[in-house]
């Protein structure tokens, strides 16, 4: 009984940490990557033109900001429920995700000279926020009480 209850302690406290990192990485966005359309997006950007931006740098800051989101995203998720096929659903779906999101992203970027900037604002977005996480939460509590 002891153990159990030490258990659920441990994960709860791993499980607070986790969000707050998550939090840490929106609060410190500014310091910890490199994102021009931060202000871009701030800003009333429809009458904008795209910034200036360094494609290598943003794709790595891109890739670094996400593969945080989804090791948090995974670990969370782990906490809570405890399967593997879970983790590994998840993992598969966050690795396509960030080929078609970054691909997407790129492309409207590149091959348009007046992208949609709306389209462009969500599909960066779900690479720079865990917003997987807030879907995959209530989609696989649903599925574990159907079974």
């Amino acid at each position: 009984m002891k153990q159990n209850r030490t258990n659920s302690i441990r994960r709860l406290v791993q499980l607070i940490f986790a969000l707050l990192v998550l939090i840490c990485i929106r609060i410190f966005q500014n310091e910890l990557f490199y994102d021009p359309f931060i202000s871009f997006f701030k800003a009333n950007f429809h009458n904008q033109r795209i910034p200036d931006y360094d494609t290598f740098k943003l794709i790595m800051s891109l890739l670094l900001r996400y593969a945080l989101n989804s090791f948090f995203t995974i670990w969370i998720l782990h906490l809570l429920f405890k399967s593997a096929s879970i983790i590994k659903f998840t993992s598969l779906l966050l690795g396509v995700f960030f080929i078609v999101f970054t691909s997407l992203f790129f492309l409207m970027l590149h091959n348009d000279s007046n992208p949609n900037y709306l389209l462009l604002f969500y599909t960066r977005r779900f690479l720079i926020q865990p917003l997987f996480l807030f879907l995959f939460v209530p989609a696989f509590y649903y599925q574990k009480i159907l079974k």
